[in-house]
């Protein structure tokens, strides 16, 4: 009896363990959160690249009736592109989305000479971008958004970790 209950003993947890670890696959409904589409596939469906957001989206809010949506980063991100232009975004960033026009924007910036302006609305005209930080809007070309810039280090990062500020 003493080596019956031993080997039960060891089972149980080895038992439950595997449980613990198998469970989630399988109390999850086949209609996940992992089935929606990534923020990143939502761009695209609106007719927007997806460099215009960094890499490290963890989640996204979007009622498509209103267009309202909102996308979240475990932190702040920063980075610079070409050198030139600094981009900050809050751990949440919201506003409203239709097609080719994101307005209402909240939670991403740019530094313009010494001061850091929000961006409140990218607007896609032909092969362009026209980002707006209300007073002034400057056009960028479609193909410089393709690629999502990595928090940290943009889209130079040649081996660096990418940094969440």
């Amino acid at each position: 009896m003493g080596m019956s209950f031993t080997q039960r003993s060891i089972c149980l947890p080895t038992i439950l363990s595997l449980f613990l670890i198998v469970s989630p696959s399988l109390s999850s409904p086949t209609t996940s959160s992992d089935d929606r589409p990534s923020a990143y596939e939502v761009l695209q469906d609106y007719n927007f690249p997806v460099g215009i957001l960094p890499k490290g989206v963890v989640n996204y809010d979007l009622e498509a009736s209103s267009g309202k949506f909102a996308a979240y980063f475990n932190g702040s991100c920063s980075f610079s592109l070409e050198g030139s232009y600094q981009l900050k975004y809050k751990p949440t960033i919201k506003g409203n989305i239709s097609k080719g026009k994101l307005s209402s924007l909240q939670g991403v910036s740019v530094k313009l000479f010494l001061w850091w302006v929000d961006i409140v609305e990218v607007r896609r005209s032909g092969g362009d971008l026209e980002f707006s930080v209300g007073i002034a809007s400057a056009g960028f070309p479609l193909d410089n958004f393709f690629e999502c810039p990595q928090c940290g280090c943009g889209l130079n990062c040649n081996g660096e970790i990418a940094a969440i500020v």
